[in-house]
């Protein structure tokens, strides 16, 4: 799909209410691959590649920014008509598409958080301290050089199950090279740099707080904390929260049974899917 200059390249498989499935750094929609087959009995599941990132292609002045990722969402919701949708995000994916959903607050109606955050971190030494050094450019050289983001992120972002070869084979081919990795090499400064596109996005939460909201949390992730768990509970009220003890950073590829069984069992998922159960 063309939206904006990009081709843009997504996975779009089910029928129900719509989940927009949105990924962080530095996969794709392939980390979605073992949810989907068990939401699409229940739900439409539409996952798509950012530009840059998997098999998704930016136009030539495309600079890999946040807002820019959280803008070709909102293009690209708009290209396919989607309505009534419920956002999952993961890791950076729960901050651009927070973004989308302020831009359309009337085509999102529910809302899944996975391991994110939603405001400025600056000053936390947590995050200082990863913009820096992480963000920082010697470690783009590697990052790009020698892909060392997804050699070393995506073992360390799964505490429960260990990826196989082939698994991370499809990780670093899609990265394949170092003009392909410079969407990857750019995101972890912009903790840090892109501090007014965050406080935007806080600025504009209570439009959207107020959405029922799924929390799912994996507990052994050393990248977001408590802290950020417990603020994003105070943000969203209207919230359920899962916990999975046993899961770090990308909780849908660390523990998929048990991430596909809290979108399942979430009332108000549930509720939004029985009246496509009733007409079939």
């Amino acid at each position: 799909m063309q939206v904006d200059g990009h081709t843009v390249h997504y996975v779009d498989e089910g029928s129900g209410p719509t989940l927009l499935l949105l990924h962080g750094n530095p996969t794709w929609s392939f980390l979605w691959r073992q949810v989907i087959p068990g939401l699409s009995g229940h739900f439409r599941c539409v996952a798509l590649d950012y530009p840059g990132f998997g098999l998704s292609t930016p136009a030539h002045d495309y600079r890999y920014m946040p807002e820019e990722h959280a803008d070709v969402v909102g293009g690209f919701v708009d290209a396919l008509g989607l309505k009534d949708i419920t956002l999952v995000g993961q890791d950076w994916g729960g901050m651009i598409g927070l973004a989308a959903a302020e831009q359309r607050p009337e085509t999102f109606n529910r809302l899944v958080l996975a391991n994110t955050w939603a405001w400025p971190v600056n000053g936390t030494f947590h995050f200082e301290w990863f913009g820096r050094v992480i963000g920082g450019m010697p470690f783009r050289f590697l990052v790009r050089r020698l892909n060392v983001l997804v050699d070393w992120f995506m073992p360390v972002g799964h505490k429960q199950r260990q990826l196989s070869k082939d698994e991370m084979d499809h990780y670093r081919r899609a990265l394949g090279t170092a003009a392909r990795r410079q969407a990857s090499a750019v995101l972890p400064g912009q903790i840090l740099a892109s501090k007014k596109f965050f406080a935007d996005v806080e600025t504009g939460l209570p439009a959207i707080s107020e959405l029922p909201t799924l929390i799912i949390w994996g507990e052994k992730d050393i990248a977001f904390r408590p802290k950020e768990r417990d603020r994003l509970y105070e943000t969203f009220p209207n919230n359920d929260l899962v916990t999975l003890a046993s899961a770090g950073l990308y909780t849908e590829s660390d523990s998929p049974e048990e991430f596909v069984d809290a979108l399942i069992g979430w009332e108000p998922l549930k509720q939004a899917a029985a009246p496509t159960r009733r007409r079939s």
